[in-house]
């Protein structure tokens, strides 16, 4: 019976996944802005400057979505480790 039960709630939809989605688009929209408000500064520096500047800002808006992505698919925001079922002990 309680197998079934909780069947039924691994098969039902998540509000998560719809909620992240949105929260995605609207840190990536504020990650946008905050990289045109700072173009006019980097535009008059030297290529070399440049360069790691527009790296940076490509990839660091990577880091605040997976803990997102972790919460969208498991509920918690640190992912946890999972028990590896071996059936061994640290404790002998």
């Amino acid at each position: 019976m309680t197998s079934e039960i909780d069947e039924k709630l691994k098969n039902q939809p998540s509000w998560r996944k719809p909620a992240g989605m949105i929260l995605i688009l609207l840190l990536i929209l504020l990650w946008c802005g905050i990289a045109v408000t700072l173009i006019d500064q980097l535009s008059g520096l030297n290529f070399w400057l440049q360069l790691p500047a527009y790296v940076i800002l490509g990839v660091a808006w990577i880091f605040p979505i997976k803990p997102l992505l972790t919460w969208m698919n498991t509920g918690s925001l640190r992912h946890l480790p999972e028990n590896k079922g071996n059936g061994a002990s640290d404790e002998t």
